[in-house]
């Protein structure tokens, strides 16, 4: 039996296993809302996790603006196939909802999941929860950061987290037009967490496509987010891609055709970029949860060996004043 509740094997230094899928394999198990059952979620929530036996941490995934959580398939197994059950609520419906309302929808998933997320995983697969990490995309990824801030009034006071990673995360569509809660200050180290944080962003995302405008646009994007941070505290911006370039290819329906063409796409492989932002995850949370350096410094010492390219250089600056 495999139980992950201490520090899982180290890898070679030379090759960041992070990068590639793991060796657990995974399974995706919807679950739907039902009235009359306490156990069932208040929003519908895919999870991804691991079938082989053992004790796995947490990670809540939020979805992007209009997106599907299905869309994410291959990076939530990804990371799942290392070791982590995946939790991503479907947080819109037709309409994305108010930003607060959306953050306080987040809040009520991470309570069930803290009390519920048991009676859905596959037999001897359980919960670690010791360890709960807040991974979102885009508007998701700001929906993250309001819920580490403690904007979620929904939250469950006693549930504490110990990552936070944000995918090319949004705060809006201009300075005055931003997404409550305001949770941007344009201060620097303004933002009031104690948990390391990793930013992802992409070289594209705050560019024009064609008569479209920037889905990730300057002065609300990884820039600025990574600028409120304090260590410990990363940074990775893919340069060839957009910002649904970690999406899976050949999304179905309308909502599947406009993230195909609302943003400033990459003309590389859709799957680099997968295996980058994935492997990133990856690697933070080791580094985050148990301590594991090797991959995260490597990746930020030698950024030759993502499988995207990272430009300008990454940064690590960890709490204890190393900058890496």
């Amino acid at each position: 039996m495999a139980t992950i509740e201490d520090s899982p094997t180290f890898f070679s230094a030379a090759t960041p296993a992070a990068f590639e899928v793991g060796s657990l394999p995974t399974t995706e198990i919807p679950v739907e809302p039902l009235e009359n059952d306490s156990a069932a979620p208040p929003k519908p929530v895919r999870i991804t996790c691991p079938t082989v036996a053992g004790t796995y941490p947490v990670v809540l995934f939020f979805h992007g603006f209009y997106l599907r959580n299905y869309f994410y398939s291959d990076v939530l197994n990804h990371v799942a196939s290392h070791g982590y059950i995946l939790v991503a609520p479907q947080l819109c419906k037709l309409l994305p909802p108010g930003g607060q309302v959306e953050v306080d929808d987040a809040g009520s998933v991470i309570n069930w999941a803290s009390e519920n997320l048991k009676a859905h995983l596959p037999t001897s697969v359980n919960a670690n929860g010791k360890y709960t990490s807040l991974v979102g995309h885009s508007r998701g990824g700001k929906t993250a950061f309001a819920v580490a801030l403690g904007h979620a009034a929904t939250l469950d006071p006693s549930i504490t987290f110990s990552a936070l990673i944000g995918i090319d995360p949004v705060a809006g569509t201009n300075k005055f037009m931003r997404t409550d809660p305001h949770i941007l200050t344009y201060k620097p180290e303004s933002f009031d967490l104690d948990i390391p944080v990793a930013v992802v962003g992409t070289g594209l995302g705050p560019k024009w496509n064609n008569v479209m405008p920037p889905c990730a646009p300057t002065d609300l994007n990884h820039e600025e987010f990574y600028k409120e941070c304090k260590a410990t505290k990363a940074h990775f911006v893919a340069a060839d891609y957009g910002h649904m370039d970690m999406l899976d290819d050949d999304l179905p329906g309308f909502v599947g055709f406009m993230a195909g063409c609302m943003c400033k796409n990459g003309q590389r492989k859709k799957s680099e970029m997968r295996s980058f932002v994935g492997g990133i995850v990856v690697a933070f949370l080791k580094y985050s949860l148990w301590g594991e350096k090797s991959e995260i410094r490597l990746i930020v010492k030698d950024p030759s060996v993502s499988p995207a390219t990272i430009d300008p250089s990454p940064e690590l600056e960890e709490a204890s004043g190393i900058f890496v």
